[in-house]
């Protein structure tokens, strides 16, 4: 049957639809492929983005307990530096090149009697950079501070003296200069320590060996004074005075005066230069300073005045006998003082004792005129005195027996405007 030209056309338009279906159905596959394809690398993509993300997240969380563990090594470190300083037994002080204190630990305090830290304080001796210690007193320990910065060399065991109470506060001090690592000078560390009890044993020692040396050069030739006065006291009573001439009875009086006054000045020497023989036994300082008191009461109560004894005291290990007598005789030297300038005698006794140091400080205290600053190193010198008819023998007296009991007596001006004497002794146990 032959094909006629619709046929054809309709066989040409089938062929042609058949490949428009043929393209499409291609470029739908391709279109589905690459999608396929597409969501497979999303895939893979996502999840290297994931284990990144998860990598540093970890890594973040491993430097922030690093970066903690750093800083609390750090606030360690410090807080052992801090403790360090503060419980130093010695002073440490750190300056800079100005000389403004940085560093200041509490024992350093303690010795130079500074006030309290400043506000802002870490409590381990930061001064603050505060440059408050160029006071008078603190004035010869600086100096040897500036000396090291002026010089950039260490200074070793130089003794200073800072001027107090008594002899002042003698300090060891060490000085080191303070060095970058390129060699720039940039401040100075100070080491010192309190030597004032090494100097007072010191002290007490020497006294000791030169009363000692005086004792045994001096006793014998008293004794052969003593022997002398006896022979004229003696002598003198052998005369009656009734029966004496009127023209020379104030004679044989004036021998006999005056030989028992010698008599009592060589029997005081005596008693100074006789070897310091201690019967040690615990004995309770109130009780030896209210008998002391109860001696010279009566006396000072007929004047109108009075004796007190308040404080804590303590135990000492010492000899009963001479401590009571140490005490009977600065008690009566007040009593002396007073009644010599005419004023009504207030005497007191106060004690207080240190439990760091184990030790009793007694101050005998009165309201007389005083004692002047150039004699107050010379008022326990055998024989010097500045009352008419003293002795001079009273307060040496009392410095040998507070010395050998391994203590410290010293002088100073009272709150009323008299003499202070105070006195330290070492407590029992």
């Amino acid at each position: 049957m032959p094909i006629n030209a619709n046929g054809y056309a309709l066989i040409g338009l089938t062929g042609i639809v058949a490949c428009l279906v043929a393209i499409l159905t291609f470029a739908l596959l391709r279109f589905v492929s690459a999608a396929r394809e597409t969501r497979q690398q999303n895939r893979v993509s996502g999840g290297e983005v994931a284990i990144l993300s998860a990598a540093l997240h970890e890594a973040v969380t491993k430097l922030k307990a690093q970066e903690r563990a750093t800083a609390a090594r750090a606030d360690a470190s410090e807080r052992l530096s801090e403790e360090i300083i503060a419980s130093l037994t010695s002073g440490l002080l750190v300056v800079d090149l100005s000389g403004a204190v940085r560093t200041l630990n509490p024992a350093g305090r303690r010795m130079l009697e500074l006030p309290e830290p400043l506000t802002g304080d870490n409590g381990g001796g930061d001064a603050g950079g505060q440059s408050y210690m160029r006071t008078p007193r603190e004035a010869p320990l600086m100096a040897v501070v500036d000396e090291c910065l002026k010089n950039g060399a260490a200074i070793v065991r130089r003794t200073v003296n800072l001027p107090g109470v008594g002899h002042g506060v003698h300090l060891g001090v060490s000085v080191s200069p303070i060095s970058d690592g390129q060699g720039r000078l940039h401040g100075a560390i100070c080491l010192f320590t309190d030597l004032t009890a090494v100097k007072d044993l010191e002290a007490q020692l020497r006294l000791k060996d030169s009363l000692a040396t005086v004792g045994e050069l001096t006793a014998g030739i008293a004794h052969e004074f003593r022997n002398g006065l006896a022979t004229i006291q003696g002598y003198s009573k052998l005369f009656d005075l009734d029966t004496l001439p009127s023209a020379y009875r104030p004679y044989v009086e004036g021998i006999r005066a005056e030989t028992d006054s010698l008599s009592q000045v060589v029997t005081n020497f005596l008693n100074f230069a006789r070897p310091a023989e201690l019967v040690l036994a615990r004995v309770e300082l109130r009780a030896i300073c209210e008998r002391a008191a109860d001696e010279i009461r009566p006396e000072v109560t007929a004047l109108g005045g009075e004796v007190r004894v308040t404080g804590d005291f303590g135990t000492v290990e010492g000899d009963e006998v001479l401590l009571r007598q140490a005490f009977s005789n600065l008690l009566r030297n007040a009593l002396e003082a007073c009644s010599g300038a005419s004023v009504t005698p207030m005497v007191t006794i106060e004690s207080e004792t240190d439990d760091v140091h184990r030790l009793s400080r007694i101050m005998v205290q009165d309201n007389g005129p005083g004692i002047p600053p150039a004699s107050r190193d010379r008022v326990f010198q055998p024989f010097f005195t500045s009352k008419r008819n003293g002795t001079g023998l009273g307060l040496a007296l009392v410095q040998k027996i507070i010395v050998f009991h391994n203590g410290r007596i010293n002088i100073d001006r009272a709150a009323s405007g008299g003499a202070s004497f105070q006195i330290t002794l070492p407590r029992a146990g």
